[in-house]
């Protein structure tokens, strides 16, 4: 449960930052795009979220499996 509030607290600092920068970026054209580009800028924020979290879990995965290695054997000659 902790960590759905986590990663839900999470998505939703990014999605407030991309908005804000969304925003301030519109602002400077419109309010109509200032609103548009708050809208833009959470989905946005949020997506980074999302695949920040996924890309961490691969990465922690990827650390724990043991790999083996590469080749079968180094004394054998393919010619």
């Amino acid at each position: 449960m902790k960590e759905r509030i986590k990663h839900v607290l999470l998505r939703a600092r990014y999605a407030a930052i991309g908005a804000a920068v969304g925003a301030a970026i519109g602002s400077v054209f419109s309010r109509n795009a200032a609103s548009t580009g708050g809208a833009v800028g959470a989905m946005a924020g949020a997506t980074i979220a999302d695949t920040r979290e996924t890309a961490t879990v691969a990465l922690e995965t990827a650390r724990e499996r043991d790999f083996g290695p590469l080749s079968g054997d180094g004394d054998s000659d393919a010619n």
